[in-house]
C-alpha cells in the first residue's frame, strides 16, 4: 500500500521474522525426526544493508541448515534454542506490529486534521 522505506522495511522485518517463526515450528515438530536437519532463518544484516544502499524491497532471507551435528538419531534440533527462537520472534513481531499500528494511527489524525 506504502511505497515509503519505512513501509517497506516494515513489510520486509515482518516477512524475515514470519520465515523465522515458519522454520522455527518446522524444527519443532520434526524434534524425534531421524535424520532432521534443523534450519536458520537469517535476513537481518541484509536487510540492513538494503536499507542502507536505499532498497529494503531486495532484503534476502536466508534459509539455511544450522550445522550443528546430529545427536543419536541423526536429529539435529535443539528444542530449548528452537523454543528462545519461538519467543524472540514472536515479540519481534508484536514489536513491529504495534510500529505499523502506531503509524497508521498518526496518518489517520493527520488526514482527521
Amino acid at each position: 500500500m506504502f511505497n515509503d522505506v519505512t513501509s517497506v522495511t516494515l513489510e520486509a522485518a515482518i516477512s524475515g521474522l514470519a520465515e523465522r517463526q515458519r522454520v522455527t515450528a518446522n524444527n519443532i515438530a520434526n524434534l524425534e525426526t531421524p535424520g532432521f536437519q534443523a534450519r536458520a532463518v537469517t535476513f537481518e544484516q541484509n536487510l540492513a544493508d538494503a536499507v542502507n544502499a536505499h532498497q529494503p524491497a531486495q532484503a534476502r532471507i536466508d534459509n539455511l541448515p544450522t550445522g550443528d551435528l546430529p545427536g543419536h538419531n541423526g536429529n539435529n534440533v535443539n528444542l530449548e534454542r528452537e523454543m528462545v527462537n519461538a519467543t524472540e520472534t514472536g515479540l519481534q513481531q508484536k514489536l513491529l506490529t504495534n510500529t505499523i499500528t502506531s503509524r497508521f494511527g498518526w496518518m489517520s489524525t493527520v488526514l482527521k486534521g
